[in-house]
């Protein structure tokens, strides 16, 4: 069987929550429950030059690295896309 990840936020993305509506941060909240089992799902980007990932949920984007050896995922930042790369 699969070991499942931790989903651990950094301390800065419950600030990120605040910023997005309700009914998106529900989708965008099981995006990152589901990357426990799957941490590199069909659709996911690494960001070049760094060691990090990037999922999309509609205008949203979700940052994240991994942790293979602690079976860790670190959510870096949760942002519109506009907003993100900033």
């Amino acid at each position: 069987m699969k070991e499942k990840y931790k989903v651990l936020f950094r301390n800065s993305v419950k600030k990120d929550f605040d910023k997005i509506p309700k009914k998106d941060l529900r989708k965008v909240l099981k995006l990152i429950s589901s990357l426990s089992d799957n941490p590199r799902p069909s659709g996911v980007r690494k960001l070049s030059g760094e060691d990090k990932y990037r999922l999309r949920k509609g205008n949203h984007r979700i940052i994240y690295s991994i942790q293979d050896s602690e079976l860790t995922v670190w959510v870096v930042k949760v942002g519109h896309r506009k907003n993100i790369y900033r």
